[in-house]
């Protein structure tokens, strides 16, 4: 399961690149589409979730808690 998480990461990664322009699909290879990428990854670590036996809901509320605290202010724009 872990393989197929790094597996969709890159596929993601090479989107991404493609996407921005750092780096040019190769003759023949579709450009990658980044929403269908991080939905293919995003499945799969429910996948390795659910394998492994985690509360997504659970851990997600405790994840989303630890980022308002830390990082309230992290990510607003100061003029």
């Amino acid at each position: 399961m872990l393989a197929r998480v790094a597996e969709e990461l890159g596929e993601l990664a090479r989107a991404v690149s493609h996407h921005a322009g750092f780096k040019k699909p190769k003759p023949g290879e579709e450009l990658g589409d980044v929403e269908e990428e991080l939905c293919d990854l995003i499945f799969v670590a429910v996948c390795l979730a659910n394998s492994l036996g985690i509360d997504l809901d659970a851990a997600f509320a405790r994840a989303m808690q630890k980022y308002y605290v830390r990082d309230k202010d992290r990510w607003t724009r100061k003029d």
